[in-house]
C-alpha cells in the first residue's frame, strides 16, 4: 500500500514554514523536491569520491567513473531501454532536444522536408526545430489541439506523410495534463519513413515509461523533475541512429583521435558527452531513480491519478473557474483561470498562505493563444502531495476570490 505520509518524511524541505505557514508545494511540474537519499548521495560523492571520470587510473577516478556509469545503467533500465549505449547524459530536456535538432536535424533535413510538431509543445521542443528549419529550409507542421485538450489524431494522420522526416511531440502536457498518444504518432512516423522524438519531461517522473513500448527513436527527460538534481538530463536514442549523427559539442572524451586538421569520434553515448560532465548530478539522478523504483511507478501513477481526480472535483466547486484540459486520463496538473483575477496576483496571494503554485505562460505561448488566455495558474501534484493540501489550495482560492471580488 502506498503510504504518502511515510513518503513525506523522506523530503526534508516539506517540513519548513513559509510566512509562518506550513509549506504546501504544488509547483512540481517546474521542479520536484528531493528525498534525503538523493541529498545524501550528492554529499557522499563530493565528500568521498570526487574526481574526473574516464581519464584517471587512480582510485578516486575509478570510483567516480563507476558511480557515473552505474547511474547510466540505472536510468537506462528505468526507461526500459534495451541497452545503455543509447543513454546520453545532458543538462536537461532542453539540451537533449537541441542535441537532436542540431546533430540530427542539420545533417538530415533538406529544403522541403517537414518536421511535424503539436500545438501544445513546450518552447524547448519548438524553438530548436524552428532554428533547424531556418538553417535547412525544412518546414514545420503542427497537429492541432481539440477543444477538450486532446490532439486531433485524424489531422495528425493527414499531416504525417512522405515529406515528414521527424515527428516530435510532448508525451504529457505541462499545461493541459493531457497524456498524448505518442505510440500512435510513432507508428504514423515510421509508416512515413520518419523518426519520432518524445519529450518526456512531464511523463518520466509520473508514469511508467518504456521507450521500446512507446516505439520512439528519441526520448528526452530532466533529472530535476523526477526527484534528481538540477543540471542533469537524459537523451535516449536508438544506438544505430546515434551512430549516424554528428557530434553536438566538441572537446574531450567525445573523440577517438585528434589531428591538427581532422578528428574522429568516440562511440555513442560518449560521442555526445564532451568535456567534464555534471558527474555529481548524474550520481544524484541514479539515486533518484533508485528511489522511484522502490516506490514503483505504477504506485506513483495511481496516487497521482486519485489525487488529480480529487483536485479536479474540488477545484470545479469554485464558481467561474476554468480548468484547462481533458476531464479524464490526466496527469497531476491543474491549469486554471478565475474570472477577473490575474494568475500572477493569485500566485502571490497564495504564497502568503504558504502555497506554492506557478503562474504564467509555462513556456507554451502558442498554446496560451490557442486557449485564448495570456496566462494560467497551475497547481501540479507529485508523489508526496495529499488531499489535505488540495483542500488547503481550494480554501485559499476561495478566499482569494472574495478578496479580489471586493475590487471588481
Amino acid at each position: 500500500m502506498y503510504d504518502v505520509e511515510k513518503v513525506r518524511t523522506e523530503f526534508p524541505i516539506l517540513g519548513r514554514k513559509v510566512g509562518g505557514k506550513d509549506l504546501v508545494y504544488l509547483d512540481n511540474a517546474a521542479t520536484s523536491q528531493k528525498p534525503r537519499r538523493v541529498l545524501e548521495a550528492l554529499n557522499e560523492y563530493y565528500e568521498e569520491h570526487n574526481a574526473n571520470i574516464h581519464r584517471g587510473v587512480h582510485r578516486l577516478s575509478e570510483e567516480a567513473t563507476s558511480a557515473y556509469e552505474g547511474s547510466r545503467r540505472k536510468v537506462a533500465r528505468f526507461l526500459g531501454a534495451p541497452e545503455e549505449t543509447g543513454l546520453v547524459f545532458t543538462r536537461g530536456t532542453t539540451e537533449s532536444v537541441n542535441l537532436v535538432a542540431h546533430a540530427w536535424g542539420r545533417k538530415e533535413l533538406r529544403e522541403g522536408d517537414e518536421v511535424v510538431l503539436t500545438e501544445v509543445e513546450h518552447h524547448s521542443n519548438l524553438v530548436p526545430w524552428q532554428l533547424a528549419a531556418r538553417a535547412t529550409g525544412a518546414k514545420l507542421r503542427f497537429v492541432p489541439v481539440l477543444e477538450d485538450g486532446t490532439l486531433d489524431m485524424e489531422e495528425a494522420a493527414r499531416l504525417i506523410g512522405p515529406r515528414t522526416k521527424m515527428v516530435a511531440a510532448v508525451h504529457a502536457s505541462n499545461v493541459l495534463a493531457t497524456i498524448n498518444p505518442v505510440e500512435r504518432l510513432a507508428e504514423l512516423a515510421h509508416e512515413a519513413g520518419a523518426l519520432m522524438l518524445v519529450d518526456g519531461a512531464q511523463s518520466a517522473p509520473h508514469l511508467p515509461v518504456n521507450v521500446e513500448a512507446l516505439g520512439c527513436d528519441f526520448f528526452a527527460c530532466s533529472g530535476h523533475k523526477m526527484l534528481g538534481p538540477t543540471g542533469v538530463g537524459v537523451l535516449w536514442g536508438r544506438p544505430e541512429v546515434l551512430e549516424e549523427m554528428d557530434p553536438f559539442l566538441g572537446g574531450g572524451e567525445m573523440i577517438r583521435e585528434v589531428h591538427l586538421d581532422h578528428s574522429t569520434w568516440n562511440d555513442p553515448p560518449h560521442k555526445f558527452e564532451a568535456g567534464t560532465m555534471n558527474i555529481g548530478q548524474v550520481v544524484g539522478l541514479g539515486a533518484a531513480v533508485d528511489y522511484l523504483k522502490g516506490l514503483r511507478m505504477e504506485n506513483v501513477r495511481e496516487h497521482e491519478r486519485r489525487l488529480g481526480e480529487y483536485a479536479y472535483q474540488r477545484l470545479s466547486e469554485l464558481e467561474g473557474i476554468t480548468i484547462h484540459g481533458p476531464t479524464e486520463d490526466r496527469t497531476g496538473i491543474a491549469s486554471f483561470t478565475l474570472p477577473d483575477v490575474h494568475p500572477h496576483d493569485l500566485s502571490q496571494l497564495l504564497d502568503e498562505e504558504g502555497i506554492a503554485i506557478r503562474s504564467g505562460h509555462h513556456c507554451t505561448q502558442p498554446l496560451m493563444r490557442r486557449l485564448g488566455v495570456v496566462a494560467t495558474a497551475r497547481a501540479s501534484f507529485y508523489l508526496y502531495n495529499t488531499e489535505e493540501e488540495v483542500d488547503a489550495l481550494v480554501d485559499a482560492l476561495a478566499r482569494a476570490r472574495e478578496f479580489f471580488g471586493a475590487f471588481v
